[in-house]
């Protein structure tokens, strides 16, 4: 049996409490999750991960998902690519990305056949983290890909295009932002991903169009992308005090126990105030509850990436 560490021991230190104190019970673990979290570097994927972030219900926490997952996966010592694909263009705000009508966008590769690479900026406040924004030009891109040559495999192709580049470093992680609608835009998402993670908030409509969405990547499996799947799913919009949250938690556990995360996402301010100032919460306000959660998600996925390179690495070793 392996020895405990000394972060082990600081953890098992403190108190152990329950939710008849729910103030001491999050404070507790946080507690628990900042020593854990200490210093931490995420392990490595065996190749490139490519994720869409997808839900077609609106105010599920899917931008705010992506976009602190991201940040918390560069926080980690990954390199990671967040590609907003959404006409809102919140996840470029969101990381402080300049997005204005005329910036080298997304909508410039999708239509114009620009190199990724020339679209991608810096994210300024996170080491690693890099940014392909959307600008309002890509409200139009639904209509005139319809007449564009393999319109479903736009993203695919201006993916492929950058990492066959001479001298491109690759990204541990690309993470797409979509929007809510199964339009060309979702569907250039859905064809240049593996993985999908969909974020379902811990309400009544939580399971609400998730069989349809379900339907759909099993429709673009079957015509456009074999290797599609669901991977992950993250609950969102926790409240721990609510027989409701953690009804739909185990509900949605028991349906997917494996792609579920143990983490969730707690309902909180902090993380909606953050894109307000051009931040994810993981700089806005780093050892707040949010971004401890998001971090610890992160640690998740990270986790799984860097075991399945290491089966493969004993399968074909």
């Amino acid at each position: 049996m392996a020895r405990p560490t000394h972060h082990d021991e600081l953890i098992s230190a403190i108190p152990q409490t329950d939710d008849t104190t729910p103030l001491a019970a999050q404070v507790a673990e946080d507690a628990r999750r900042k020593i854990a979290l200490r210093g931490v570097r995420y392990g490595k994927p065996g190749h490139t991960r490519v994720l869409t972030v997808s839900n077609q219900k609106g105010g599920v926490g899917k931008t705010t998902t992506a976009v602190n997952l991201a940040a918390a996966l560069a926080s980690g010592g990954l390199r990671v690519l967040l590609i907003d694909n959404d006409p809102q263009g919140n996840a470029s705000t969101a990381v402080g990305i300049e997005h204005h009508s005329g910036t080298p966008s997304v909508y410039d590769a999708l239509v114009n056949d620009v190199p990724l690479a020339d679209v991608i900026q810096p994210c300024p406040d996170i080491d690693n983290l890099h940014c392909a924004p959307a600008t309002i030009d890509l409200s139009g891109a639904e209509i005139e890909l319809v007449s564009l040559v393999a319109r479903e495999n736009r993203l695919r192709l201006a993916i492929d295009a950058m990492v066959s580049e001479p001298g491109h470093e690759p990204y541990d992680y690309v993470i797409i932002d979509c929007p809510p609608s199964l339009g060309l835009l979702t569907i250039n998402a859905f064809v240049a991903a593996s993985e999908v993670l969909i974020p379902i908030q811990c309400e009544y409509y939580a399971l609400e169009g998730l069989s349809q969405l379900l339907k759909n990547v099993e429709l673009i499996r079957a015509h456009l992308n074999e290797k599609l799947h669901v991977s992950t799913i993250l609950l969102t919009m926790y409240d721990k005090r609510t027989n409701l949250s953690r009804q739909v938690a185990e509900e949605v556990r028991q349906y997917f126990p494996q792609q579920t995360l143990q983490t969730t996402i707690p309902r909180l301010v902090r993380i909606s105030e953050a894109p307000s100032f051009g931040q994810t919460i993981i700089t806005y306000d780093p050892t707040s509850t949010g971004a401890l959660a998001y971090r610890m998600a992160a640690r998740e996925i990270a986790d799984r990436g860097a075991a399945a390179a290491d089966r493969e690495e004993q399968t074909h070793g």
